[in-house]
């Protein structure tokens, strides 16, 4: 007997491929295969024929875990297929027979050509042989191991042998999780070994000879069982195997597409939620210290005030502070300045210092906005119907949360791609590749973007039709093209913005070089806001 770990699904465990097996054998008996390819990773699709009717059999062949479909109906990619074992084509099936205690199918042909089914929760696989004797053709070739898969002969008397001390669940290493669960409620675990042994054997009884398949969730998972064990929600005749895994397989496939895409959801508004009420925070505090410390045009004012008691070339002055009860304050100067162009230098300085506060109050506005936006979302993802996959992509796409398309636009284009809540956002790598973002692949109400007066990075927000730029994402093109410039160690960057049919390049112009008609400027703090999305 092959000790092989237990199973991950029931519907590749043995003791249901020995259901399957002969309502196989009696489905396909004369049926002659026609096809045989594969579309996707690890799949393995095999069509079969008598003339009249189709049949098909599909083997995910994942390490994750394989998995056995019986579709009603295919249809073959024109894409991305490729055929594969050309000496199974015309094969017609005598016989399909499980293996004794084990988790291989094995389709048998008329001329003796075998393929093979190896359903392990780890390292599956498919083997053909054209004739008991050749060589064996694998589909994953690198378990060359397989080539020499055989089935292990079980002694009939065998388990009636085994000693009474041994643990029955030893004896039949093919009962997997499921079988283990139903013996449980039985109270198991507490009984004596004689009782142990009996419960075993009257429960391989069960599954040898089952009065139903059910479709059933057991801690949280949904899973075909030849036993009526955790939540059932729908008994299947036993005489109806193909029926039954043709019903199952769907189902969970639906389930495990509901759930991935409701985690990649809920994580895509947790992590939003999370960056945009940091970054309000960052703005807060950044506000609060430009508010609550002495400004600029109070020490300018302050300088313009006294320029009669500040001897030419001092490196400082003492005065009285009118801004804070006439106390006294030391100002530093530049000698080699005259007082005057300080307080002039102080005032842009301080007109600039009002920008970034205005700018910090707008952002932590827009962040603390997008942060309970997501929150919002959040209450309303988990308020949706429960499994309903339609459902809760149709509300995805209401709320533009699709999956990010990064690694497939990356490879299709050769610029630094970024997604952001449905928009498409490129930047440019060097001069070069400015030109022929802006030049060949900008559309003309594409938003176009750059670091105003450095040389920099082009950036490009893609237009959506009936879709202008949300502010949230204006800004974070804009931190890009800020970040991908020489202002990038800069605490502020001012960024121009226009819709890229304003910008043109001149006749004769360097590489990267253009020319801006019309202009908007955003002032913001440069940063790559999708590091922490993994993007780079």
């Amino acid at each position: 007997m092959r000790a092989a770990s237990p199973p991950t699904h029931m519907h590749t465990n043995y003791y249901f491929l020995r259901q399957l097996a002969p309502a196989l054998t009696q489905q396909l008996v004369g049926y002659s295969v026609v096809t045989c390819f594969s579309q996707e990773k690890d799949e393995l699709v095999v069509g079969l024929t008598n003339g009249i009717q189709e049949f098909w059999l599909k083997a995910q062949l994942a390490a994750a875990g394989p998995m056995l479909a019986l579709p009603e109906s295919f249809h073959r990619a024109r894409q991305n297929s490729v055929d594969l074992l050309p000496e199974l084509l015309g094969q017609v099936v005598m016989e399909v027979a499980a293996w004794p205690n084990d988790r291989v199918l094995q389709l048998t042909f008329t001329n003796g050509a075998t393929l093979l089914f190896k359903l392990y929760s780890t390292q599956p696989n498919a083997v053909f042989r054209v004739a008991p004797e050749a060589e064996a053709e694998l589909f994953h070739q690198r378990y060359t191991a397989d080539a020499e898969l055989r089935p292990t002969p079980v002694a009939a008397d065998a388990l009636e042998k085994a000693p009474p001390a041994a643990n029955p669940l030893k004896a039949y290493p093919s009962l997997g999780d499921l079988a283990l669960a139903y013996l449980r409620t039985r109270d198991y675990d507490p009984a004596p070994i004689e009782t142990k042994w009996k419960l075993v054997r009257e429960v391989v009884r069960e599954l040898e000879q089952p009065a139903a398949f059910y479709i059933t969730l057991l801690d949280g998972r949904t899973r075909l069982s030849l036993l009526p064990v955790g939540e059932v929600e729908q008994p299947l005749p036993a005489a109806d195997p193909i029926g039954a895994l043709r019903r199952f397989v769907p189902l969970l496939l639906n389930r495990r597409a509901y759930e991935a895409e409701l985690r990649q959801l809920r994580q895509t508004l947790e992590k939003r939620a999370d960056e945009a009420a940091t970054s309000a925070q960052h703005a807060r505090r950044r506000l609060h210290a430009l508010e609550n410390t002495v400004g600029y045009r109070q020490t300018a004012d302050l300088i313009m005030a006294h320029l009669s008691q500040i001897p030419a070339g001092a490196a400082q002055v003492e005065v009285v502070d009118f801004y804070q009860d006439n106390q006294p304050r030391v100002i530093k100067l530049k000698p080699a300045e005259t007082p005057q162009r300080t307080a002039q230098n102080l005032y842009r300085k301080a007109k600039n210092q009002q920008l970034e506060i205005r700018e910090l109050s707008a952002r932590a506005e827009r962040r603390e906005s997008e942060a309970l936006w997501s929150l919002e979302r959040l209450e309303e993802l988990e308020a949706l119907p429960a499994g309903d996959l339609r459902a809760l992509r149709q509300w995805r796409k209401q709320h533009g949360l699709d999956p990010a398309t990064v690694a497939k636009a990356a490879q299709e284009l050769p610029f630094k791609v970024f997604e952001d809540s449905g928009f498409t956002i490129l930047v440019g790598r060097n001069a070069q590749n400015n030109d022929l973002l802006t030049q060949r692949y900008a559309h003309k109400d594409d938003l176009w973007l750059h670091a105003k007066d450095v040389t920099g990075s082009h950036v490009v927000i893609r237009h959506r039709s009936g879709h202008s730029v949300p502010e949230p994402v204006l800004e974070r093109a804009a931190q890009l093209a800020a970040w991908y410039s020489r202002r990038k160690n800069d605490s502020l960057c001012p960024v121009t913005y226009t819709p890229k049919k304003f910008v043109r390049k001149p006749k004769g112009a360097i590489a990267g070089q253009v020319v801006v008609e019309r202009e908007n400027v955003l002032l913001v703090v440069p940063a790559n806001p999708f590091e922490r999305n993994g993007v780079a």
